[in-house]
């Protein structure tokens, strides 16, 4: 029944999700779903010390509602995707 409720608040945007994000290497990690914002809070140090034993620094928690597209982001696709929309505004 739990994994149908997180299912059902994930489709309606409502579910949490752990947002991590990190200076070096320049990226957004997101955990989740989760039921409630006490469930991810609760599990949020095991994500942190995975990305500590890989060597993340500069590490930023933030737990919100939302509905990522992707669950890891790297900085270097961002800054490509940002000037191809500045290449189509300006044509």
């Amino acid at each position: 029944m739990s994994n149908l409720w997180v299912n059902f608040l994930q489709v309606l945007g409502l579910a949490w999700w752990i947002e991590i994000t990190t200076e070096f290497p320049h990226c957004t990690y997101y955990f989740g779903p989760f039921a409630s914002e006490q469930e991810a809070r609760a599990e949020k140090r095991g994500y942190i010390e995975d990305l500590e034993q890989e060597g993340a620094q500069g590490i930023i928690v933030t737990i919100k509602r939302c509905k990522p597209d992707n669950l890891t982001v790297y900085e270097e696709e961002n800054e490509v995707n940002r000037r191809d929309s500045s290449r189509l505004l300006s044509a």
